[in-house]
Parts: structure tokens; C-alpha cells; sequence
């Protein structure tokens, strides 16, 4: 089943000449624009300054990535309730949660990585094909309704803030931020009157009610949130700045990432912040973002081969494990 998944989702990528395109376009944008800001850099500096970061700051950025990752296991938590799927152990959804988004956005293409891991810790409960296709729709949909949530009123409330990383008037991007949140004004409105379906034949699902919506939007909004608290106390303390324009520039820096397919976002954050906060030395914000990497992305991928590849020895040892549970 996951050779079928992969060569199905390599097919469908292979399709979808517009998405590639638009990852080329973001990478190489990316690109020129480190070159262009990181060209006169002193790494000696650099060095320095994640030398002399306060380990309070690092203790708190820890705890907040900690925070964000046991937000992300709801996700999966939430997708299981909506098709269905109750029985399944919180700490077996954890395991898939973790793991399928820490591997998959550390390697790229987490639609497809992050399927396959799914779908080798869920078979073991009897799930298959159909249900991860499921569940990552669901948690699309999670994602996507915190960022519209998030990014639209913190863009609504500080337009200046967007107009920095693309440059167009804050009116322009005021309008972007109500158009987000009208999105999702009218997608609650369209669920309200009686239960709503997508898909067909075998593959059709129930869409969560307005209540589980509201829940499903906390979520992702939690997430975002958190993620960007653990970069916001990494940075500089001097100019003070304050917290919505780097979330702002933050989640919008994500969203670019998750959709060039870039491994771990690398370089498409970096670009983002050092072109969205110049308030900050360069040399100093790069240490930041070193922290940042180091806490939120290896660190996470490291534990999550681990947490795999000890799950995959267990098998081994007790193969009988491998059926599905009565």
C-alpha cells in the first residue's frame, strides 16, 4: 500500500505543472534575495551572537516549540473524531501526528513523506488508503483555516507589516486580510443550515458542523501561534518590536515555505525575516533563526526517527503486533 500511495502522489505532483511552477518561482526568489542580504555578512559575528544568547530566552523558545508540538498532535486527534476513527489511541495519533509533519517538512514534499509515514503507523489499526486521505484533508483544512484566521487579522490589524515583505500599500493588504477572514465568515455560513459533504463514491466525507469548525480553527490558530511566540522570543531584545508584525511576517514566511515544498522551509524564512524585520542586525537575527532551526525543526526530526525507528524495532520483535486490533 505505501509503494501505491507514493507512486500515486509522485503522479499527481508530476500533473500539477502550476504548483511546480510556483515552487521554482518562490525558490529562486528566495535565492536571489539571501544572496543579495546575506552577501556581507561576518560569520564571525553571527557566531558571536548565538554564542551570547541568554538562556532564558532559549529556555522559554524551548518551551513554547514543546508547546506547539503537543498543539500539532491535535490535528490528528481532530481528523480521526471527524471520520470516524475514535478508537484509535491518543498516543498512537500522537506518534502519527509528530512524526508525519516532523519528517515530512523536513524533507520536503510532506504531502507525500507525511502520507507515507501515516499511513505505515496507522495500518497497524486498520486503517488504509482512504482514511490518511481523510485525515490529511482534514488537517489541510486545519492549517488552512488557522492561517486565514491568524494571518488575516493580524494583516487586518497591521497592514504595514505585510507591506514590508511585498511591497504593496497597507490598504491593499487590509483588504487581504478582511477577504480572509469574509472566507471564513462564509465558510461557517455555508455549514450552519444542515451537514455538508465533499468527495464521492468511496471516497466522501462528512464535513465538521460549525462547533467543530470554530474547534478546528483554534487549533490551527493555536499552532501558528505558538510557533511564531518560540521565533518572537529568540530575537534581538533591542529595537523592541512587537509580537503581530512578526506574526505577520512569520506566517506568511510558512506559508511560502509550504508551498515551494522547500525542506524545512530553509532560506524561505530567513529571507522573509531578514527582509521583513531590518530593524535587526543581520548577523544578530541569523542567530536567532540558527536557535530557531536548531529547536524547532532538527531537534523534533531527530526525535521523531528515533520515536519511528524504535516503533518499527518493536514490530520486529513482536510481529504479532502488526495485525490490527480486535
Amino acid at each position: 500500500m505505501t509503494s501505491s500511495t507514493a507512486r500515486t502522489a509522485v503522479r499527481k505532483l508530476g500533473r500539477n505543472w502550476l504548483g511546480v511552477a510556483l515552487s521554482l518561482l518562490i525558490v529562486a526568489g528566495v535565492g536571489a534575495a539571501l544572496w543579495h542580504l546575506l552577501r556581507d555578512i561576518d560569520v564571525g559575528k553571527v557566531i558571536a551572537a548565538f554564542t551570547a544568547q541568554p538562556i532564558g530566552n532559549i529556555v522559554i523558545a524551548g518551551v513554547f516549540v514543546v508547546l506547539g508540538y503537543i498543539t500539532l498532535t491535535f490535528y490528528d486527534v481532530f481528523a480521526l473524531h471527524i471520520i470516524g476513527r475514535r478508537t484509535i489511541p491518543f498516543r498512537v495519533a500522537a506518534l502519527a501526528s509528530f512524526t508525519s509533519y516532523t519528517i515530512g517538512h523536513s524533507l520536503g514534499a510532506a504531502t507525500l513523506t507525511g502520507a507515507v509515514v501515516r499511513l505505515r503507523v496507522y495500518s497497524a489499526w486498520g486503517l488504509n488508503i482512504l482514511d490518511i486521505a481523510k485525515i490529511a484533508f482534514v488537517t489541510g483544512m486545519t492549517f488552512w483555516l488557522g492561517n486565514a484566521v491568524v494571518l488575516g487579522g493580524a494583516i487586518t490589524y497591521a497592514p504595514e507589516a505585510a507591506s514590508v515583505v511585498d511591497h504593496l500599500p497597507p490598504w491593499t493588504n487590509r483588504i487581504v486580510g478582511l477577504m480572509a477572514l469574509l472566507g471564513v465568515a462564509c465558510y461557517l455560513a455555508w455549514l450552519a443550515p444542515r451537514p455538508r459533504t465533499v468527495g464521492y463514491a468511496n471516497w466522501k466525507l462528512a464535513l465538521p458542523t460549525v462547533r467543530f469548525t470554530l474547534v478546528q480553527t483554534g487549533i490551527g490558530a493555536m499552532d501558528l501561534c505558538l510557533v511564531t511566540a518560540a521565533m518572537y522570543v529568540l530575537l534581538p531584545q533591542d529595537p523592541a518590536v512587537d509580537f503581530v508584525p512578526v506574526l505577520v511576517i512569520f506566517v506568511t514566511a510558512t506559508l511560502l515555505g509550504t508551498v515551494s515544498h522547500v525542506p524545512g522551509s530553509l532560506g524561505v524564512i530567513e529571507a522573509a525575516l531578514l527582509i521583513g524585520l531590518p530593524q535587526f542586525s543581520k548577523e544578530e537575527l541569523l542567530a536567532a533563526l540558527l536557535t530557531f532551526r536548531v529547536a524547532y525543526f532538527v531537534i523534533p526530526f531527530l526525535l521523531a526517527t528515533l520515536a519511528l525507528g524504535l516503533r518499527e524495532l518493536g514490530l520486529v520483535a513482536r510481529p504479532t503486533m502488526i495485525s490490527p486490533p480486535s
